[in-house]
């Protein structure tokens, strides 16, 4: 027997197909602007940009519709200063012996190193952490499907969202992430999964000049 389950009526405008093809073609063009960024300027942003923009990250399709997300929000001085010294700590390691040579090798043309000074100018850091598992009214732990999957869907709806909004951002991963658990006390049941500095970006912001891969290295159409 089927079980039975709410279900809501999704019906949007049918687009005509020549509009289709050119919201596709705009919307890449776009996206193909976006850059990741490491000369953040101080300027503020308004809140309600970020409340937005998380908003539409947590619109992203999950396993069993878990949503399997938290969205930390930082805009605090102290704990961004606290986050930045500690995000340096492990990086200083991974430059100095964890991290084999093939790995420094491939990151030497985007210039990177151990010293992280946007994660204290940028006005908000986005700690996005992953949650393992729920715990329902009795304390009995619930099974999250997908969970990476999911989170990094939701991710990239957000990265999407930041550049739209005219923001720019950085995907940090700082290995091992514990710490941010520690400081921003989350649960046991959420890891750390990104941490992302966004803001405006610098008048005269550098970038490394790279390149994305042509369609026909990405698509292959059967």
């Amino acid at each position: 027997m089927a079980l039975s389950h709410p279900t809501t009526t999704y019906a949007p405008n049918r687009v005509p197909e020549q509009e289709v093809i050119e919201r596709a073609q705009k919307f890449y063009r776009q996206m193909d602007q976006r850059r990741t960024v490491r000369d953040f300027s101080p300027d503020p942003v308004p809140f309600e940009v970020i409340e937005a923009i998380v908003s539409a990250a947590s619109t992203a399709p999950s396993g069993a519709h878990k949503q399997p997300w938290t969205f930390c929000v930082i805009g605090n001085a102290d704990l961004k200063k606290q986050i930045r010294e500690a995000a340096e700590k492990e990086e200083y390691e991974s430059y100095h012996g964890r991290m084999p040579a093939e790995w420094l090798e491939d990151l030497a043309p985007i210039g990177t190193d151990w010293n992280k000074p946007f994660l204290e100018v940028a006005p908000y850091l986005i700690v996005v952490f992953k949650r393992a598992y729920e715990l329902d009214a009795a304390g009995t732990k619930r099974k999250n499907y997908y969970v990476e999957e999911s989170v990094g869907i939701a991710c990239g709806f957000l990265l999407a969202a930041l550049h739209n909004a005219g923001l720019v951002a950085l995907t940090h991963t700082p290995s091992p992430m514990n710490f941010l658990s520690t400081l921003l006390g989350r649960p046991a049941n959420e890891r750390p999964f990104l941490l992302i500095p966004v803001g405006l970006p610098l008048p005269q912001c550098q970038v490394p000049a790279l390149e994305r891969k042509a369609i026909e290295q990405v698509l292959v159409h059967y």
